[in-house]
């Protein structure tokens, strides 16, 4: 059901269930802080703050209506590549050019409003991918043509295609979508997105001692990231029958897939950060970096989700 038309009372006891977690969260780290002072319960603490924020604005936009909502989820997507275009190197004749960059934000997520599925999935690897080498080529500039093309396109894909997917739940046909609508599969992505990066954090701290991938993120291990798929994997299966039309053993599935994805993104992100030599992609929440830090895991969990969704849950195959 559309967010703000009818809006489900299942998504208003999940928000009500999540605020009641992030408090408890929220006491439990400023105990923490008190009794073991140091980084750990420092960004601990930090990532408790980012949910905070996440879920909050999250919920603002589902409550009112699915236009705010949409509106919202664009603005999200506008910051995250607004932070990337700040980061990487542009070259001055492409002014122009990274206009039409920014203009493809609203029409992309008019075609997620809309539900078109066709138009949605076309429009930026396709028409752009085509659209901003032509016009680059147009401008009669072939210095750094390769490497400005090349970062604008991946640009646009990791920030605006990617997290365009969450306009495309919340627009999911109530038909397919579930006891709670496409609200409810928003707040259940986002929620569990969240709730993995805390968990594999926690566990990574409290048990973590192999390195994943240490050349990219040191501090992740494997303990943190199992730790924190096992987590993810029970809550998902719980709240999906609630949230969504899977059952619980399907619903562990698509818990086990948000949270490898959410892993995948948050590290791929740092990839890039780490080969511009940033720590934060920004300065939007002071003392925690940029709106880009904050949806990382969203790049890779929103799209791969979706999918999955559409094409065993929607379609009926499971």
């Amino acid at each position: 059901m559309p967010a703000g038309e009818g809006l489900s009372e299942r998504v208003l006891w999940a928000i009500g269930a999540i605020f009641a977690l992030l408090i408890a969260a929220s006491i439990a780290t400023a105990i923490l802080k008190r009794r073991a002072p140091g980084e750990a319960t420092a960004e601990l603490s930090r990532r408790v703050t980012s949910w905070w924020f996440m879920i909050t604005v999250l919920t603002i936009a589902i409550v009112t209506n699915r236009v705010v909502s949409t509106v919202f989820l664009g603005f999200v997507a506008f910051l995250a590549l607004k932070e990337y275009l700040s980061l990487i190197q542009t070259r001055r004749v492409d002014r122009l050019i990274l206009l039409f960059a920014y203009w493809a934000i609203p029409v992309q997520f008019v075609f997620a409003h809309w539900n078109s599925y066709g138009l949605f999935l076309t429009f930026i690897p396709v028409w752009m991918f085509l659209f901003l080498p032509m016009a680059m080529t147009l401008t009669g500039r072939t210095e750094g043509f390769l490497h400005a093309v090349g970062t604008l396109s991946w640009g646009l894909m990791i920030t605006v295609f990617s997290l365009s997917h969450t306009a495309m739940l919340l627009a999911a046909d109530p038909e397919t979508a579930g006891p709670a609508g496409g609200a409810g599969l928003l707040l259940y992505l986002v929620a569990l997105t969240q709730f993995n990066d805390v968990a594999q954090f926690t566990a990574g701290k409290l048990f973590g001692r192999r390195k994943i991938i240490p050349a990219v993120s040191p501090k992740k291990t494997w303990e943190g990231f199992l730790g924190g798929l096992g987590a993810t994997i029970l809550l998902a299966a719980a709240a999906g029958p609630f949230l969504t039309p899977m059952p619980f053993y399907i619903a562990a599935i698509a818990g086990a897939i948000i949270a490898v994805a959410g892993f995948l993104g948050d590290i791929t992100i740092s990839a890039f950060k780490r080969d511009l030599g940033v720590k934060d992609s920004g300065g939007l929440i002071p003392g925690h970096g940029g709106i880009l830090d904050r949806v990382d895991s969203l790049t890779y969990s929103a799209p791969v989700f979706y999918h999955a969704m559409h094409f065993f849950v929607f379609s009926g195959r499971i």
